[in-house]
């Protein structure tokens, strides 16, 4: 209050209306003048699509009201003759408005930035370097944000040396209470770091699976085969043997097949080399070998086994289903049937049968009459 009076003593009501006025000008100039520009730099951004441009007009568009009226208030301190603890306090405070401005178009200049890497990075099927830019995104910002607060504490006189040193011994309570999310968080880098998977790749975690579709701070989530949203934590799921199919450049395959036992050995012999001529058909296929492999216990066994060049599922069924069909009218031709399951029991006589004689001598003798 006394500081107000003194700012009446100091200067003359000519001299208040002229500051005053001149510092609601330039707040109504500043604000059509942000108006204009985040319209134009928006229509241009639609036109030639230069990220650049869209980074500036969000930019732009994220100064606050608070911020022009700072601007209107250093004009007006500055045509007036201030008391040295109001002119304090209005540096102050003209100081966090803009600090705090600074920090809202750095936020919204690097998210629109990220949003538009994304964003291409999608369209390249990418997946790896959306997952460093959401990572490095929250490293930025939380730096960003620690440095703005930081730099407002000194500004309203704060001992900022102080204050960290004591943060620093309520940071390990703080971590040890917190050592879970904290374990996520670290996991989430490790990650981005190491790539075991990315964003669109199919894994298979433990007797789950499903397509990667986004990986957290704290929470990995996937999109299961039957539709629904599997969560794991970003700790957990490291620590669980992951399969990246993904990663797959070719994809081996063992199929096996028997026969009747009493097949003829030559036709046994063409059976390897006829499977291999109906794998060696098939597009995009490697022949690795064909084998009479083993005497089962119902069926005479062959293995087979090729490659894939392409780790497409649906060309593995598709490749499979073909070569089975083929595989059946092939030996339908050559007159061998596919073995089934069955049993058979063998039974022998413990004695040879008696003789018509042996039986008549082994008959038992009539009632009343006596054998000499």
């Amino acid at each position: 209050m006394i500081s107000l009076r003194k700012l009446v003593t100091l200067n003359t009501t000519e001299d208040l209306v002229m500051a005053a006025a001149t510092g609601v000008a330039v707040f109504v100039v500043l604000f059509f003048l942000r108006q204009f520009f985040v319209g134009r730099l928006r229509k241009w951004a639609e036109g030639s699509g230069s990220r650049f441009q869209i980074i500036a007009a969000e930019m732009v568009s994220s100064i606050r009201v608070m911020m022009l009226f700072a601007v209107g208030l250093v004009v007006t301190v500055n045509n007036l003759n201030l008391t040295p603890a109001l002119e304090k306090a209005t540096e102050r405070l003209v100081v966090l408005i803009v600090l705090v401005q600074i920090g809202l178009s750095a936020h919204r200049g690097l998210r629109t930035w990220t949003r538009l890497r994304i964003a291409k990075q999608l369209e390249a099927q990418d997946g790896s370097s959306v997952l460093n830019l959401g990572v490095i995104t929250f490293i930025a910002l939380f730096v960003l944000w620690v440095t703005i607060t930081l730099l407002v504490l000194e500004n309203l006189g704060v001992n900022i040396t102080a204050l960290v040193a004591s943060l620093g011994i309520g940071g390990v309570a703080v971590a040890l209470a917190v050592q879970n999310i904290l374990g996520d968080l670290f996991a989430s880098v490790s990650i981005a770091l190491d790539k075991p998977f990315v964003v669109g790749d199919f894994i298979i975690v433990d007797d789950m699976m499903g397509t990667v579709r986004h990986v957290g701070l704290k929470t990995t989530r996937i999109a299961s085969l039957s539709g629904e949203e599997l969560v794991f934590s970003n700790n957990d799921l490291l620590k669980s043997r992951i399969r990246n199919y993904k990663r797959m450049a070719e994809r081996r395959q063992v199929f096996t097949f028997g026969v009747e036992y009493g097949t003829p050995v030559d036709k046994l012999e063409r059976i390897p080399q006829i499977v291999r001529d109906i794998v060696q058909a098939q597009p995009q296929v490697r022949l690795d070998r064909a084998h009479f492999r083993s005497f089962g216990a119902s069926s005479l066994d062959f293995e087979v086994v090729y490659f894939l060049t392409d780790p497409d599922f649906n060309l593995y069924m598709d490749t499979q289903q073909r070569i089975n069909l083929t595989l059946i009218r092939e030996l339908e031709q050559l007159g061998v049937r596919f073995a089934l399951p069955t049993t058979r029991m063998h039974i022998a006589s413990m004695a040879a049968p008696l003789s018509p004689a042996e039986e008549e001598r082994n008959l038992p003798a009539p009632p009343g009459r006596m054998l000499s």
